[in-house]
């Protein structure tokens, strides 16, 4: 099925982007789409944008690509800064790409922050103050783990219930948005620039039964430590990448490091990995039943009948309907 239409430079072009908790299958749905629909992956995950972080972050293998191209992963050394404004700009020139060579773009979207600056914009809040960053983490480091969270609670209590305590890089960029534009970040993320121009988007998300989805996540964090997730840890350890770089605070990835470290057993960490994954599971279900105009099918996106009953979808709303009303209220 051919879904591109007309020239490159006056057509609106479809979108379609999968959202669902992690461990749902957004990425096997991305390539059956692809395969079907001549279309390409575009990932949308702030974790799988990090180089040699590959086990951990559900980076797809060769294998499971079968072919099909995709975009925006390993973009960045451990070390340096990637930021949702970045994301977007990154994610703007493979849009275009594809658009000139008439292939479908499929995002999938496990991180919403990262969606939402690709298709409404992002806000215009201060740049980086280093000073400022290094006293707060001077104050995370003498205040314990909680004394940021705390205080972004009095700040901003909006972007505190969004952000996990654990999460430091997020913690410090909220405090220092309210510290520098005198207003909470919430306040200032409604004031967002123009959002994505020249594409229709087409939402579909995945919505397992939440005991197969906790099962689901048990059995793929098995698969990832038998495919050698430790042993990766440990080499990036040896690399010298420190743990204050970003990706060694994912999940899994610090729980495994501290083990490796000396402060709990491999079953502890197993333990703390798979309750971690079920609570970001939640997060991320709660973000996306907050996203206007998705069409959920409630099971896995490697199930065949879910991917038959999206293709049918995608194909009422890529071809017997315009693309701007197969995008409006087919949400569940």
């Amino acid at each position: 099925m051919n879904i591109s239409a007309g020239p490159t430079t006056s057509r609106v072009t479809p979108l379609i982007v999968i959202v669902g908790p992690t461990a749902s299958g957004k990425s096997a749905l991305g390539v059956h789409l692809a395969e079907r629909l001549r279309g390409e992956v575009v990932a949308c995950d702030s974790t799988q944008v990090y180089r040699h972080f590959d086990i951990g972050t559900a980076k797809p293998t060769w294998e499971e690509q079968r072919g099909i191209p995709h975009h925006l992963m390993d973009l960045v050394e451990p070390q340096e800064l990637f930021t949702a404004g970045e994301y977007r700009l990154r994610a703007l020139e493979i849009l275009e790409v594809l658009r000139q060579r008439n292939s479908l773009p499929i995002v999938t979207a496990g991180t919403g922050l990262y969606l939402r600056a690709l298709l409404e914009g992002l806000a215009d809040a201060p740049t980086r103050s280093e000073e400022l960053r290094t006293r707060l983490n001077e104050r995370a480091r003498s205040g314990g783990p909680t004394y940021l969270h705390r205080l972004l609670r009095r700040l901003d209590p909006a972007a505190a219930a969004r952000i996990a305590p654990r999460d430091l890089p997020k913690l410090i960029r909220a405090i220092e948005v309210c510290l520098l534009a005198g207003k909470p970040i919430s306040t200032v993320h409604q004031a967002a620039l123009p959002g994505l121009q020249g594409f229709v988007p087409l939402k579909v998300g995945l919505m397992p039964n939440r005991a197969g989805l906790y099962e689901r996540i048990e059995r793929r964090g098995e698969a990832m430590l038998a495919r050698g997730w430790l042993q990766e840890v440990r080499d990036l350890v040896a690399r010298g990448i420190p743990a204050t770089a970003k990706p060694f605070q994912f999940i899994g990835y610090s729980e495994l490091r501290a083990h490796l470290e000396g402060k709990q057993s491999l079953k502890e960490a197993v333990a703390a990995i798979q309750q971690a994954t079920r609570r970001y599971a939640k997060r991320q279900l709660t973000w996306f039943r907050k996203e206007s105009g998705v069409h959920w099918f409630p099971g896995f996106g490697d199930d065949t009948e879910i991917v038959a009953a999206v293709l049918r979808f995608l194909e009422k709303g890529l071809v017997e309907e315009s693309p701007a009303r197969a995008c409006g209220t087919e949400g569940v």
